[in-house]
């Protein structure tokens, strides 16, 4: 278990990028949804113990991981948004090389772990070929092959999907399902259908407050009878902006399609099932309604 109390932190620039988070995350697949800048890859960074808050706490099963980074990071592993890697290396080589900095000096054990690795990302067949020339998504599996090292007990995955096509997309969240199975996973992202295909339990994170923590099941179910669907003018749309909670515009065969949020069903419009999609904006649209502007955490 990952308990995080009261976790604050605000940049020498006056943003605020954590206000008071409080999250405890199980064993597991773990979503961290919020928009651009809305403060997670700043708690993804204090977590890994790459920077310390203003106040708050972590443990990661009884161990303070702000007291114990060393401990801690012998526990973690981490692929974080941009994972740089030497283009000019072998997949093997690399991992070998990332294996003896995890502490994994015995050489026939560190073969085998690396070997395993790569096996498991099914990334064995192309252990000889340089890093520069992987595609976006064997790039992402190969960040996971060394966030594995070590048998952590907490992986922390930030923003791991984006650019990735939808093949290796799924290819990428079906190995991430695998891991975590056995260890507390968190999926830091802003794609929301990343969130909905994985995540058991999910938080929505934005100008670093926690809007909502649970089950998405149970999030979507206080949605119900609330989403409500209209094809709309397009010189009209500005009004329905205006007066109502609008949580998305498509254009559907030209025709702007808007879904809005009321307790009551609007004039014209017609009833759709929730999906975590329309809870995501929902609470966007609530926070931006009812809180000050503030400027972006990171």
């Amino acid at each position: 278990m990952l308990s995080i109390r009261n976790l604050s932190k605000t940049y020498a620039n006056g943003v605020m990028a954590l206000r008071d988070v409080s999250l405890d995350i199980p064993k597991g697949m773990f979503g961290l949804l919020g928009p651009n800048g809305a403060g997670k890859s700043t708690l993804m960074r204090t977590i890994a113990t790459l920077q310390d808050p203003d106040s708050g706490s972590i443990t990661l099963d009884g161990l303070d991981v702000l007291a114990n980074k060393p401990e801690a990071r012998r526990q973690l592993g981490y692929l974080p948004q941009e994972f740089g890697v030497y283009p000019k290396e072998p997949a093997i080589t690399m991992l070998d090389h990332f294996a003896v900095l995890k502490g994994i000096v015995n050489a026939k054990e560190r073969r085998e772990t690396v070997e395993a690795l790569l096996k498991q990302v099914n990334l064995w067949e192309k252990r000889g070929y340089k890093l520069g020339s992987f595609s976006g998504g064997m790039r992402q599996r190969f960040g996971i092959a060394q966030a594995l090292l070590g048998d952590p007990k907490l992986i922390i995955v930030d923003e791991p999907t984006a650019g990735l096509d939808p093949e290796e997309r799924n290819r990428f969240l079906n190995l991430l399902s695998e891991i975590g199975e056995n260890v507390v996973v968190i999926l830091s992202t802003h794609i929301v259908d990343d969130v909905t295909d994985l995540c058991p339990r999910m938080a929505i994170i934005s100008r670093g407050e926690l809007l909502a923590t649970g089950e998405p099941r149970e999030a979507m179910r206080a949605f119900d009878g609330r989403v409500w669907r209209k094809v709309v003018a397009k010189g009209a749309l500005a009004e329905y902006e205006r007066d109502y909670t609008v949580l998305s515009t498509r254009l559907v065969a030209g025709e702007p399609v808007i879904h809005v949020l009321s307790d009551a069903r609007p004039d014209g419009f017609e009833a759709i099932a929730p999906d975590l999609e329309h809870v995501y904006f929902g609470k966007l649209r609530e926070q931006a309604k009812n809180a000050p502007v503030v400027a972006k955490a990171a």
